[in-house]
């Protein structure tokens, strides 16, 4: 098939990126190069005519859930807020990639900051994704307690979504992790059930039994190789689909 006239299998797809895709190897922040390249990514699927959320995580800027936290000594309840406040930096910050590159931008914040960002509000999101804008959802759901994972499932279901695109530093899930364990198995596919009895730390369990009931499938990916994320919509069996 050419690409000419290659056709997406999925018209609205709700992109889970981790925050540190945006940072620099082996480093945190934000490398602008990194940014770019997600950007250029999602041009691609655009050009292809496809809908495109996206819900990128903090933690290459603050980490705020679970022992780190603690670790640290900060309350999980304001942990978890810093952690959404790092979700708006870094929805910010491949905004600005994407406009560079030419790419209509909203980014809708579940908690209300209105010199940066739009409140999320549903209707209004479905409308910039209709009128070909790549809508970006910060601040998770707007709770402490609930994983940018979560907040991805949320908001796929809310925006009538496809699919979840989870894009990852491995080619899909495995049942351990391939650069600890050489026997590492991957899976092609995986049920929703499945997923959740082996308990694969790929994505939180709150988030996939979110997609279980909605019937609402996932691709695990990886990110970093090139052309990969078109494979993907255009439905080449690339990574992992839970479904």
């Amino acid at each position: 098939m050419s690409h000419g006239r290659a056709k997406p299998v999925y018209a609205r797809i709700l992109l889970k990126l981790g925050g540190e895709s945006l940072a620099s190897p082996g480093g945190g922040g934000i490398d602008p190069s990194a940014a770019s390249q997600i950007a250029l990514h999602i041009k691609e699927l655009r050009a292809l005519g496809v809908q495109v959320g996206v819900v990128i995580g903090g933690g290459n800027i603050f980490r705020g859930t679970g022992s780190t936290a603690n670790s640290r000594g900060i309350d999980r309840t304001t942990a978890d807020y810093m952690g959404m406040l790092a979700t708006v930096i870094n929805a910010l910050a491949l905004q600005d990639a994407l406009e560079k590159h030419g790419v209509f931008t909203r980014v809708q914040s579940a908690i209300q900051m209105a010199s940066l960002a739009e409140p999320y509000i549903r209707r209004r999101a479905i409308r910039h994704l209709e009128k070909g804008r790549v809508v970006i959802f910060a601040a998770g759901t707007g709770n402490p307690y609930f994983s940018t994972d979560t907040a991805a499932a949320l908001r796929a279901v809310e925006i009538g979504a496809d699919v979840i695109l989870k894009a990852t530093k491995v080619d899909g899930v495995y049942s351990a992790d391939p650069n600890e364990d050489r026997r590492a198995k991957k899976f092609a596919r995986l049920k929703y059930t499945d997923f959740l009895r082996k308990d694969l730390k790929v994505m939180d369990a709150t988030a996939v039994q979110l997609c279980r009931d909605n019937r609402l499938p996932i691709v695990v990916f990886d990110l970093s190789r090139p052309g990969n994320i078109r494979r993907v919509v255009l439905g080449e069996a690339i990574g992992t689909t839970v479904n």
